[in-house]
């Protein structure tokens, strides 16, 4: 992986290269159609890339982010570019058709960088017993496609020259195709083949400027060659400037097991192909028969090394499997004096591991086994578990490659081994793990870290303190309410007391001393006067009668007692409406036998739900719905008002604002639930909802809110 500093050095030749192929893309679109303007801008849009490629892959090489050959690409593109010059410059002195001529084996040197560059990626990736195979298959090919173009490309009747410069372009277009394509075949890693098929297609177009040069068509520009030329000299220069390094050297870098019998197929039909061709061409007539024997003896040549180099490989073989034979005859011999010994010991060496792997992975907690530079050198499923990841993903990984790895991780999972403590963040509930390290005295030296998941005990302690907290509060909230509702008990005694006292009892005792001044009137014969007083006195017991009533509506409304819950609620919604300029509406369910205790309870809870709609809410519009079913009475009050957040609920009870909290306390006495919904500037929807079989314990009075 690269870094930022590298990143940061990468920005410059990247944006030079992307401006250059800007420029090639623009200008191939606007060439002229035709005459020394369109071969000078087509040759300097070659140039231009094949310049500017090569120094982009120099820049890396210098830079040390490409791999080993890079330095011969680089070689490759700039005498691309020298050439294209020389293309430009000889269609611009000439104007005319350029010819083939025997000077034109000079063009065979492009296919050194290519072999170079081959070579190395063989020594890096190849042991020396496959590389001589290799290229064998390789040359027979190289040799067997080289004879291929040269058939197709050579013009009939052509001279000496121009079939030494045939052959050439045909070498320098076969050398890639066959030499990346083995490559290829024997580690078929994703930079080998990027590099195949970016490579293969520089052939195509060395066959397409082959076939214009040697045929006399070529005026100086080869537009469908120059643009793939330039399309593949910047695709490999972006190809070696930025593809990852583990395309060439990751794990896909690997030998096939196919590789030996795709190449050795390829190399046996292209030979077989190119036999084809030479027989094909000589029937025609458009290849002499020197030409014939001369290009069938270079295939009888490179099918004779090929068999050659299978004969002596068999041959270095089969000495090698008889020198193992023999010394494996005396190892035998030599074995069997301590097999018993060894038996023993393996044995028991094997049931001490499998008994200790078995418990390795049978353990519930995750086992970690680290090498000194904290590199993970094998884990058990309980770890994989934990982190979500496979085990080929987590061995082999550096710890802090693998907590970033790890999804949901945060930067303590990479601590973890040093801090003990990790948490990994989940859909619904996070990990929360736990660690021990215990050095391991090996060597070189390793260590173990035991990891325990501890999620349930972590949720479990704050599910606790979460219950002790809220308990805390209710707690808090009921005393407030006690207190509040004491002194609301304790005045309103005192109310209904001087109530009784300043009205039905200074009426009654008026209405005694009023009824013996009458009696005394009878008895002393004024009987008309004692009649009118007898009079006044019934209409002043009447007036107190009246102010009893009065009195007592305060501890049940007579409405709910005369006429029922639901008649009482329709009438006292519709009274709150008008009273106050606000459209109301009650609804009511289906509905049946109600206790007295929780009418009047659910009564006070419309009524005071209303008197802070009124006082608060500042609302246009109330519903108010009540109904039951078989368990419980239900009662709903919405307003659309300002509203209020919902977690002030508690601010408010502390304000001395209790209508809310009265509300739920005395609802939950009754055993049943007391939801608020509200949010600022979407009003507020009050539900509470009281079981028909358990009684009120005691009445609600509308409180100050």
């Amino acid at each position: 992986m690269l870094t930022r500093d590298t990143d940061a050095r990468d920005r410059p030749s990247g944006l030079v290269l992307l401006l250059t192929a800007a420029l090639v893309t623009v200008g191939f679109l606007v060439l002229p159609p035709h005459g020394r303007p369109r071969v000078i801008l087509a040759e300097t849009l070659v140039g231009t890339a094949c310049a500017v490629s090569a120094w982009v892959i120099w820049v890396a090489r210098r830079q040390q982010r490409a791999w080993a050959g890079t330095g011969h690409f680089a070689a490759l593109l700039m005498g691309m570019a020298i050439v294209d010059v020389g293309f430009m410059t000889l269609g611009v002195a000439t104007g005319s058709a350029q010819r083939a001529s025997a000077w034109d084996v000079g063009f065979l040197v492009f296919a050194v960088p290519l072999l170079l560059a081959v070579r190395q990626e063989f020594h890096a990736h190849l042991r020396p017993e496959l590389r001589r195979e290799i290229w064998v298959d390789v040359t027979l090919v190289t040799v067997s496609l080289s004879v291929i173009a040269y058939v197709l490309m050579r013009p009939d009747d052509a001279a000496a020259g121009v079939s030494l410069s045939t052959a050439a372009f045909a070498f320098v277009a076969a050398v890639p195709f066959a030499s990346f394509g083995g490559l290829a075949a024997w580690v078929p890693s994703r930079g080998h083949l990027a590099q195949f098929a970016i490579l293969t297609g520089l052939g195509i177009a060395t066959i397409q400027l082959g076939w214009q040069w040697v045929h006399g068509e070529f005026h100086g520009a080869s537009i469908v060659a120059d643009v793939a030329f330039s399309a593949g000299a910047i695709a490999l220069a972006t190809f070696v400037g930025w593809a990852p390094p583990t395309w060439l050297r990751g794990r896909d870098s690997r030998i096939s097991r196919w590789g030996r019998p795709v190449l050795t197929s390829a190399a046996v039909a292209a030979a077989l192909a190119a036999l084809g061709f030479v027989a094909t061409g000589r029937e025609s007539g458009g290849i002499s028969p020197g030409q014939a024997r001369w290009l069938v003896a270079a295939l009888g040549a490179a099918a004779i090394l090929r068999l050659v180099t299978s004969q002596v490989r068999s041959t270095h073989a089969s000495e090698h499997v008889s020198a193992a034979l023999e010394q494996k005859e005396v190892a035998l011999r030599e074995a069997d004096t301590a097999l018993d010994r060894v038996r023993e010991t393996n044995e028991t060496l094997r049931e001490s591991e499998e008994h200790l792997r078995l418990v390795f992975e049978a353990a519930s907690d995750g086992i970690v086994e680290l090498n000194g530079e904290d590199v993970v050198v094998r884990v058990n499923d309980a770890f994989c578990q934990m982190v979500g990841l496979s085990r080929e993903l987590i061995e082999g990984q550096a710890w802090t490659a693998l907590a970033a790895a790890v999804r949901g991780a945060d930067p303590s999972l990479a601590s973890l081994p040093e801090t003990g403590q990790a948490e990994i963040k989940r859909e619904g509930q996070p990990l929360y793990l736990e660690s021990r390290t215990s050095d391991v005295p090996l060597e070189p030296p390793r260590k173990l870290l035991l990891v325990r998941d501890v999620t349930a005990g972590r949720v479990a302690d704050r599910t606790i303190r979460s219950l002790l907290q809220f308990l805390q509060d209710r707690d808090e909230d009921r005393t407030r309410i006690m207190r509040r509702t004491n002194v609301a008990i304790e005045s309103e005694r005192n109310r209904i007391a001087r109530d009784l006292h300043d009205g039905p009892v200074q009426g009654v005792s008026a209405a005694s001393l009023s009824l013996e001044a009458a009696l005394l009137m009878i008895k002393a014969g004024d009987v008309e006067r004692g009649l009118e007083v007898l009079g006044r006195i019934r209409e002043q017991l009447s007036h107190e009668a009246d102010a009893l009533r009065l009195l007592m509506s305060g501890l049940r409304p007579p409405l709910l007692e005369e006429r029922g819950l639901i008649p009482a609620l329709r009438e006292t919604v519709a009274r709150f409406g008008a009273g106050n300029g606000v459209d109301t509406s009650f609804t009511a369910g289906p509905t049946t036998d109600v206790p007295d205790d929780l009418e009047t309870l659910a009564y006070r809870v419309v009524q005071e739900a209303l008197s802070n709609v009124a006082k608060h809410a500042k609302a246009s519009r109330v519903s108010v719905h009540v109904g039951t079913d078989p368990s419980q009475l239900r009662v709903e009050i919405v307003d659309d008002g300002i509203g209020f957040d919902a977690a002030q609920a508690r601010e408010f009870l502390r304000m001395g604002r209790v209508g809310l909290a009265s509300m739920r306390e005395r609802v939950e006495l009754a055993s049943g639930t007391f939801l608020v919904h509200s949010t600022p500037g979407k009003g507020t929807t009050i539900l509470a909802a009281l079981p028909l079989d358990v009684i009120a314990i005691r009445d609600l009075t509308p409180t100050e809110a």
